[in-house]
């Protein structure tokens, strides 16, 4: 029944195109009810019944409870059937592997990480993050995989999936990422770089649909996602938002990319742990002296710690970082014109140590128009947040970009979300 229905609708493009802005309407919460979906498409009440009883056949929708009366007879509500399907999500990172299970409409509801150097290859790493998720699929109840969303922290080429020469990542540039998962669930797959799934998550913590963001992550690297009018901005090629390897003046320092004088091998965590083990080598002292003196490692978050604990050391480093940062995105603010920067990463743990400086570099290089309305902020994020933003990327891509090309199945399928030839 909801096969025929499916196929009758794929036939006939105004239909198809009116069914799938009813489901939407459902999905995102825009319209709970068939008045309230009348009122927002200008379809009659005739034609409004029929697209949800087929959007119900083909297991999109369901009825809910009665809502409020306006005098007459209490409508039945709508909801949309996101427990349908799972999103599974994967978000590498330098130093760690995040595996995620997500509902239809992004609510994760099974994680799990573990430690893990991404620099260990593509081969190994993913059979680690394939065997992470299987037994997470095995602890919870059996859905059918809808999608899968995998972050990496490198330029990807967002077209194939591919890791095109990512500095940290050696054996990676190349690889066909998607095409491992892909086997596995047998399910669409989308890989990107992990700054925009954190670039996604923070659009969604905004009620403007159309913002103009930039969220920039200062972790073991740096890297910044932007977001224009709503959407990512990739740029032709994937690699928009790279502002770690765009060049400090007078600086020779090199780089891991292989270049010198990069903002990464100069203001990244990796760079900040590397001339504060030099400081305490030429006799420094204070909070980080001392953990090197328990036997404790330097890290970016120890770094930031220290500095908001009064570490002259740890915030003479954190400050320099961020007045080189703040310098780079400086030009970004001329040219993009955000309203929002949002601040993140393991380094930004300095709070207003860090903010402060970024902001007076920003408004100090910036023209005046473009910092008129302009806000910085710190993310609020936890840990939970590149699996969220994994999700947002699925589910923009399933409900919004393929949804016309696989909804006639009624769940999409791998050819089913690729573009015609």
């Amino acid at each position: 029944m909801a096969r025929d229905s499916a196929l009758r609708f794929g036939a006939q493009t105004d239909e198809v195109m009116s069914l799938l802005r009813v489901v939407n309407l459902v999905r995102t919460g825009e319209a709970e009810t068939r008045p309230e979906i009348g009122r927002l498409t200008g379809l009659g009440r005739g034609v409004v019944t029929q697209r949800v009883e087929a959007a119900i056949e083909m297991g999109f929708l369901e009825d809910g409870e009665f809502g409020p009366s306006s005098g007459g007879r209490a409508p039945r509500t709508l909801r949309f059937r996101s427990e349908q399907g799972t999103i599974v999500i994967c978000a590498l990172g330098a130093l760690h592997i995040r595996v995620g299970l997500a509902t239809l409409d992004g609510e994760v509801y099974a994680e799990a990480h573990r430690e893990w150097d991404i620099g260990r290859g593509p081969a190994e790493t993913i059979d680690m993050s394939l065997g992470m998720i299987d037994e997470l699929l095995g602890e919870h109840d059996h859905r059918p995989v809808w999608a899968v969303a995998v972050g990496i922290p490198g330029p990807v080429d967002f077209e194939t999936g591919s890791p095109v020469a990512p500095p940290i990542m050696p054996g990676w540039n190349g690889f066909d990422v998607r095409r491992r998962f892909e086997q596995r669930f047998d399910a669409p797959v989308w890989v990107d770089n992990d700054v925009n799934l954190l670039a996604l998550v923070e659009r969604s913590h905004r009620r403007d649909d159309n913002i103009d963001l930039i969220y920039c992550k200062v972790g073991s690297g740096i890297g910044a996602g932007l977001v224009s009018h709503g959407r990512i901005h990739r740029g032709a090629n994937g690699a928009a938002g790279d502002i770690g390897h765009v060049r400090v003046r007078d600086s020779e320092t090199p780089c891991r990319c292989g270049k010198v004088g990069c903002l990464e091998a100069e203001a990244s965590g990796w760079a900040i742990v590397r001339d504060a083990n030099r400081a305490l080598n030429e006799g420094a002292g204070g909070i980080l002296a001392a953990l090197v003196a328990r036997g404790e490692q330097i890290t970016p978050e120890a770094v930031s710690i220290a500095a908001t604990d009064g570490d002259a050391l740890a915030i003479g480093l954190v400050q320099r970082s961020a007045r080189l940062i703040g310098e780079s995105i400086a030009g970004l603010v001329n040219m993009f014109n955000p309203a929002v920067i949002v601040i993140g990463g393991a380094v930004s743990a300095a709070g207003e140590i860090f903010l402060a400086e970024v902001r007076q570099r920003v408004y100090e290089l910036s023209l005046p128009l473009a910092t008129r309305d302009l806000a910085i902020v710190r993310s609020v994020g936890d840990e939970r947040e590149p699996l969220r933003g994994g999700a947002e990327l699925a589910i923009e891509e399933l409900f919004e970009v393929t949804f016309p090309r696989w909804f006639a199945l009624a769940r999409p399928t791998i050819d089913g979300v690729k573009a015609p030839a």
